[in-house]
């Protein structure tokens, strides 16, 4: 492990030297504001619901970007670990055929379908020439970098939403969504020969071997700054955001683990190679499958209660909040009044502007509360109940992209 101690400064000088190149910055800022319309969009959400402006979009831009560089450089770490070459024409490929897909369906935006797929055709119609090792390796390390960010992250700016569930019921629950730059340093072959002031690599590596032509020990390889930019997406009915976030890591995690085995194994066998190339994109559907089918058949956390009306979100730094009350806690009554409804919950928000008592079941501790709330004026409560009945209004989980949509009009006109 010696050459790795030696290379462990090399990795973080070059990350930090990335930072002072002047064409790094265009690329990333470019990814940096992609995510903050991302982020302004959720925001938007939010203030449906809670209606009043957040304003916490560029500090969720901000927190991301602190994320992502601790991911790049796990990612980096990890790239160079393994000998994952990024070179030959893979990247060329996979960002049109990403772009592609995702007019099929908004969550085919990932390089493990389109790496997939590419691999696939390659494998079978000889085109286009790829690395599918080198691919289905890349696809594994940004996926176990998402996994972690997920981890630690992936509850944060949680956003309410009424989710139609199954049987056609709709219940609260939480949309969750965070977007990560991701700025990396990964190797690329810079040649042959003897070259001084070099780090000596051991014998097994790399473990994914580059395409390029030349004995492999005579090869030498340099570092060099990319940006990416890595999303994920869930909903949390039977969890909590918390605990679903932690539960999509697990899975997540799982799944790159099993696609980097076999991407190392896959430079040995031609059956590992195709065993790879379609675990990549149906591997990722069986996760996103089981997260679906956790939700759908957990029994929902945020539906009316039978007394009181349910909390789905509380605004931080607003009344509610400020009284203790939280996500999941059940309001009994307002100023001795029991409450029978969320509609006379908001009336009664709407008409006062005086201190009022609270009773409510606060699920954290298992217990009733009663505390004072000082209102704010109009909506200063800052709460958010959950869904009573039918809603007109719900959120789509999983949006369908125009081909999408067009595909799905043909096949209706085809059964009719």
């Amino acid at each position: 492990m010696y050459p790795f101690t030696e290379i462990i400064p090399l990795i973080l000088k070059s990350f930090l030297q990335a930072f002072m190149d002047p064409q790094f910055w265009p690329v990333f800022l470019l990814i940096v504001g992609l995510i903050a319309l991302q982020y302004q969009r959720m925001g938007r959400l939010r203030e449906s619901f809670f209606h009043q402006k957040s304003g916490r979009a560029w500090a969720d831009v901000i927190m991301a970007a602190g994320f992502g560089l601790l991911g790049g450089l796990a990612g980096s770490f990890l790239m160079v670990f393994i000998g994952l070459t990024l070179s030959g024409p893979d990247l060329i490929y996979l960002w049109p055929v990403a772009i592609l897909l995702m007019l099929i369906n908004m969550r085919f935006l990932c390089f493990a379908y389109s790496g997939g797929v590419l691999a696939v055709s390659s494998l079978l119609l000889g085109f286009p020439q790829v690395n599918i090792p080198q691919i289905m390796a890349l696809v594994a390390v940004l996926h176990m970098v998402e996994s972690i960010l997920i981890l630690v992250s992936g509850h944060l700016g949680a956003a309410p939403a009424f989710i139609k569930a199954a049987g056609g019921r709709v219940v609260g629950g939480f949309t969750l969504q965070r977007f990560w730059p991701i700025p990396l340093v990964v190797l690329a072959v810079a040649g042959t020969g003897a070259v001084q002031g070099v780090v000596e690599m051991p014998d097994w590596w790399p473990l994914i071997k580059p395409d390029v032509p030349g004995e492999l020990h005579n090869l030498v390889f340099y570092l060099m700054p990319v940006v990416a930019g890595l999303g994920y997406g869930d909903v949390s009915i039977a969890r909590s955001p918390v605990e679903k976030s932690r539960l999509s890591a697990l899975h997540l995690g799982l799944y790159s683990v099993i696609l980097l085995i076999l991407a190392v194994l896959a430079e040995h066998s031609r059956a590992v190679t195709l065993a790879a190339a379609l675990f990549s994109p149906l591997g990722h559907e069986t996760v996103i499958y089981i997260s679906r089918r956790i939700e759908s058949c957990g029994e929902p956390l945020y539906v009316p209660p039978a007394r009181g009306v349910r909390v789905l979100d509380v605004s931080p730094d607003m009344a509610a909040w400020r009284a203790g009350i939280r996500s999941g806690d059940i309001i009994l009554a307002v100023n001795g009044l029991e409450l029978t409804d969320k509609n006379s919950f908001y009336q009664m928000q709407q008409e006062t502007f005086l201190p009022l008592l609270v009773d409510y079941f606060s699920r954290a501790a298992g217990e009733n509360r009663r505390r004072l709330l000082v209102p704010a004026g109009p909506g200063g409560w800052g709460l958010v109940l959950v869904p009573e009945g039918n809603e007109n209004k719900y959120v789509e989980l999983w949006t369908t992209g125009p081909l999408g949509r067009l595909l799905k009009g043909f096949w209706r006109k085809f059964r009719s």
